[in-house]
């Protein structure tokens, strides 16, 4: 992967600026994607005071807030690498909910957390609505290639050798899922914008050819 080195500053200043250039008559949808050793929630974090300051209306989304009940999540097992990458999101709630509402025309309602998965059961949030020009900042591990409607999509990228690392030991079982996610999505490829995420404090954005 060709990259320019970039510090976390410069590239949430970047992002921000790139997403707030978009017509500030439309909804964008933000994916940043990534393993959770990649820690893509903190990114996203980092980029709603910037948007913010920017003009922009932010509201923060966590695919971790749209997983399966346990009932359905854990029916073969709880470290079933094969599982985690096919059935644990609720991919068709987080879209109905979360990202739909988004499209050109529609309300703008969104659903913030559907299923708290500490305790298993829904989560009582009501629903907020994102005004036009609005930003939706969503993360989440395994997030591309499900046909997921956004319009910017940021994956933190993780060598094999870096993954195995700074993967906690109680979810290593979950490396599988993350090869195949290479394998067959290949995310470095599709994502907007990929950021080697190796050293936390050494970063490097993907130069486009």
């Amino acid at each position: 992967m060709r990259a320019r080195p970039i510090s976390m500053e410069s590239l949430v200043d970047e992002l921000a600026e790139s997403i707030s250039g978009r017509p500030r008559d439309a909804w964008v949808r933000v994916a940043v994607d990534g393993a959770a050793a990649a820690e893509p929630g903190k990114l996203a974090d980092r980029l709603v005071a910037p948007l913010r300051v920017r003009g922009r209306t932010v509201l923060r989304v966590s695919a971790a807030d749209f997983l399966r009940p346990a009932s359905l999540r854990l029916e073969y097992g709880r470290i079933d690498p094969d599982v985690f990458y096919d059935d644990w999101l609720d991919t068709a709630a987080l879209a109905r909910e979360v990202l739909e509402p988004l499209d050109p025309g529609r309300s703008g309602k969104v659903l913030p957390a559907l299923w708290d998965s500490r305790v298993d059961r829904a989560f009582r949030v009501p629903y907020e609505t994102l005004p036009a020009g609005g930003v939706l900042l969503l993360d989440g591990t395994l997030l591309l290639g499900r046909g997921l409607p956004i319009e910017v999509s940021v994956h933190l990228w993780l060598s094999e050798g870096a993954l195995a690392r700074r993967t906690a030991e109680d979810e290593r079982w979950r490396l599988p899922a993350y090869e195949r996610y290479e394998r067959e999505v290949r995310p470095a490829d599709v994502a907007d914008v990929v950021v080697r995420a190796d050293h936390p404090h050494r970063l490097a954005v993907k130069v486009a050819r």
